[in-house]
This record gives structure tokens, C-alpha cells and sequence, in this order.
């Protein structure tokens, strides 16, 4: 399905924030590319529509002058951030939004690739919804599966039985972990308005929304971050999941990275949870 084509103002712009730390060079090449085509169709009906790109580099990013001179030459400003260090994923996106001044702002991983018609699509939605204020999409995995990134709130169990189980043992848990991945409701065909909690990985605000709350709590170095931000972007405007627009996701979870993420994963779960509630069961 494609969203209706509906009229936007020429003043309309996007700033695209991406951080990134020691990243995969070709899967962050991948990711440039198709923001790039997926910036060019919205210059089809909007040839004035300007796109900035703000990649934030937390420390070991390569050379990659090249890509960036190829998106400044097609029309796409790139904003190099650097020189301060490893701040965490919201801190280092928060460098980003600070500095943009455009209508809609883009929190984007640099491992994801934007179909074709995705901002088209976000950007007429958000056109025919002036009470959306947060729009997450549909998140395929590298065979294009869906994935339920939607959440409602966690438990302590559900993370610790999506996070660090075996298989084996998570499929006793797999009636509880469907409804905590809000299985029931998302799919490929129907819009879902007001989800709890979506992803971090594409992220896509109104900006005057996102500055006034100040973008990721800086307290969380990685993981939860977006948890937060879901929760607090629900006291002032709607949260979206749409369909229409697609992208591909190729990252894995904590627990398949090593100790330091899972040090770094309960620890984030630990200020998420004294934030907002503990729940156990």
C-alpha cells in the first residue's frame, strides 16, 4: 500500500541524525545510500524539499569523505559531528538535534535501509495527521520478516526471557513474550495508533515535538533510551505505527554482543525502571 500523495507546504525540511561507534562500514554505506534514495523521491513532487544529514561519530568511524561528498554533490547537506568522544547513543543524537532547525527530525540507525517510498510515504502521513507527533514504521529483518518492535510496558521477566534465554526455554514464554511484542495488533496491513514503546532505530518526530522534550534523557548510555522517549512523547502528542512505511533492520540484541552490552543493557533497565515503575510479573 502507498500513502495517498497529499499536499506540503514548500518550507517542509528533515534533519536525519545517525550515530555512529565503530561502525560496520558497509552496512552504514548501505544506509546512506537508501536515505539517499529515499530523499530524491521526495523531491519528485517537492523539488525545494531540503534534507540535512547530521552523522555523529562517537569514536572509530573511517573514512568514508567520500560517501559524504557524494550526498553534499546530490543535494543533501552532511553535518560531520566529532571530536567528543564515546557520549552514548541519545547523548550523541541529542548533538544532532540541537543544532536542526527543520519541521521533522529523523533518529535513524546506521544499520537500516529505508525502502524506496519510506520518507514519501512518513511524510504524507504525517500531512493528513496533525496528531501524530511520532511515526515508527514497518521493521523488516534481512529476509524481509517482520519485526515486533512495537512493545507494550516491559517485566522484568520479559526482558529477561527475550534477552538472555536459550530458544528452547523461551518457547515455554511464547503466549507471554507475543503480547509483550504487541503481536496480537501489529502486522503488515492495519495502522496502530498509540503503541507504548517503539524502536530507536527509526525514530521519525515532529521537531518542535522532540526539542521541547528535549530529546533522549542523557542519563542512558545505550539501551532504553527509546523506551523512555516513547513514554514521554505519549504526555504531549499520539505515537504511530505505519505500515506503508518499510525499512530493513539488521541489528541483533544484547545479549548476542557480549558482557558489556549486557552490563550496559541492565543498567539502563535500571534507570528506566526507577523512572517509570517497576514491574515484575
Amino acid at each position: 500500500m502507498t500513502a495517498t500523495n497529499a499536499p506540503r507546504p514548500e518550507s517542509d525540511n528533515l534533519s536525519v541524525s545517525v550515530v555512529v561507534y565503530r561502525p560496520d562500514l558497509a552496512l552504514l554505506t548501505r544506509t546512506l545510500s537508501s536515505l539517499e534514495t529515499a530523499c530524491n523521491a521526495l523531491r519528485v513532487n517537492s523539488p525545494a524539499f531540503a534534507v540535512t544529514l547530521y552523522l555523529v561519530d562517537n569514536g572509530g568511524l573511517p573514512d568514508i569523505s567520500a560517501d559524504l561528498n557524494t550526498l553534499q554533490e546530490r543535494g543533501i547537506p552532511t553535518v560531520l559531528i566529532s571530536g567528543h568522544g564515546n557520549v552514548g547513543y541519545g547523548r550523541g543524537h541529542n548533538l544532532a538535534i540541537e543544532r536542526s532547525a527543520s519541521r521533522y527530525h529523523l533518529v535513524l540507525n546506521p544499520d537500516i535501509d529505508l525502502d524506496g517510498d519510506a520518507l514519501v510515504n512518513a511524510l504524507d502521513f504525517f500531512a493528513q495527521h496533525p496528531e501524530a507527533g511520532l511515526l515508527t514504521p514497518r521493521i523488516g529483518d534481512d529476509e524481509g520478516r517482520l519485526q515486533y518492535l512495537c512493545r507494550r510496558y516491559p517485566t522484568l521477566l520479559d526482558l529477561f526471557v527475550r534477552g538472555f534465554m536459550p530458544g528452547g526455554v523461551r518457547r515455554l514464554f511464547t503466549r507471554r513474550l507475543s503480547r509483550y511484542e504487541m503481536r496480537d495488533v501489529i502486522n503488515d496491513r492495519d495502522i496502530v495508533w498509540d503503541p507504548p514503546i517503539v524502536s530507536g532505530c527509526f525514530m521519525l518526530f515532529r521537531t518542535d515535538l522532540l526539542k521541547g522534550l528535549a530529546g533522549f534523557d542523557p542519563r542512558y548510555f545505550l539501551y532504553f533510551e527509546d523506551y523512555d522517549l516513547s513514554l514521554r512523547t505519549h504526555e504531549h502528542a499520539r505515537v504511530v505505527y505505519t505500515p506503508d512505511v518499510r525499512v530493513l533492520h539488521h541489528g541483533g540484541g544484547a545479549a548476542r554482543k557480549g558482557s558489556t552490552h549486557i552490563q550496559m543493557f541492565v543498567a539502563s533497565a535500571f534507570k528506566f525502571f526507577n523512572r517509570f515503575g517497576w514491574k515484575w510479573l
